[in-house]
């Protein structure tokens, strides 16, 4: 499956960390936030990588060059800011089939597979990664409605009045029917090709979108605060597989045996 990365913003609320670079490759933990992504996709199976490059896009492209641990690298370059459903169509050209979509400024501990699997699995239109947040932060996310299938049935881009605190966390799988919707859509109130327009389209068109609980973390990263928080949890992370290690190799059972064994 492919992987499509979007890569393109400037990340004016991270300066002056994005200063000289474009916000994905402020690092979290030693490392670009785009490597953090890339090496969840490899390990979800992405056979090519198509980034979306814009702002100081050569900082990303001498970086990485054509490949990234054997997986080769495609960029698309978005010229004008106008929006994930501009950025999208970016990579039109290249894709022949299902892919995969990550925002390339989000950091995940979580279970990306389960999105994959469904897409694999069911053949539905497109799978997204889901969240609950506090109500008050809704308004912040594209937000979504479902119905009792797990199903979603609306989705509406930084709503003031949000319907559910069910939000879209930057991860989604889509068949290529989503290029279609993304050429529909019109300008928002903020001028912008908003993803969520195009995924309403394919949703009033009869289109089926499954949606995915997070189960684990993610962070945004619009802030350096927020970049602190995902270091941190990351270190939390490491630490517990390191003391999870630790024990094992001193002989502690993993799990705990049956009274037959």
């Amino acid at each position: 499956m492919q992987a499509v990365v979007l890569a393109a913003g400037q990340g004016t609320r991270l300066r002056p960390l994005t200063d000289d670079k474009p916000k994905g490759m402020v690092e979290v933990a030693g490392k670009p936030i785009l490597t953090h992504c890339f090496d969840r996709l490899i390990e979800l199976g992405a056979e090519e990588l198509l980034v979306v490059v814009g702002y100081k896009k050569e900082v990303i492209i001498d970086h990485y060059d054509d490949a990234y641990e054997g997986v080769p690298i495609t960029y698309a370059h978005q010229r004008d800011p106008k929006g994930l459903a501009d950025a999208l169509l970016t990579v039109e050209e290249h894709i022949d089939d299902d892919f995969m979509l990550i925002l390339g400024d989000n950091v995940f501990e979580a279970n990306l597979e389960d999105v994959v699997r469904r897409q694999r699995e069911r053949r539905t239109d497109a799978a997204f990664l889901v969240e609950e947040v506090p109500w008050d932060e809704a308004s912040r996310y594209g937000v979504c409605d479902t119905n009792q299938y797990g199903e979603i049935t609306d989705v509406v881009e930084k709503p003031d009045d949000p319907p559910s605190n069910l939000v879209m966390t930057g991860f989604y799988t889509f068949s290529p029917a989503i290029f279609h919707a993304c050429h529909l859509v019109q300008p928002s109130d903020r001028g912008e090709y908003e993803l969520s327009d195009a995924v309403d389209l394919l949703i009033q068109s009869g289109r089926t979108i499954d949606a995915i609980g997070l189960d684990g973390w993610r962070i945004d990263v619009g802030y350096p605060e927020d970049r602190d928080e995902a270091e941190r949890r990351l270190e939390d992370a490491e630490g517990e597989a390191t003391a999870d290690g630790e024990a094992t190799a001193d002989g502690e059972p993993d799990v705990e045996a049956s009274p037959d064994a």
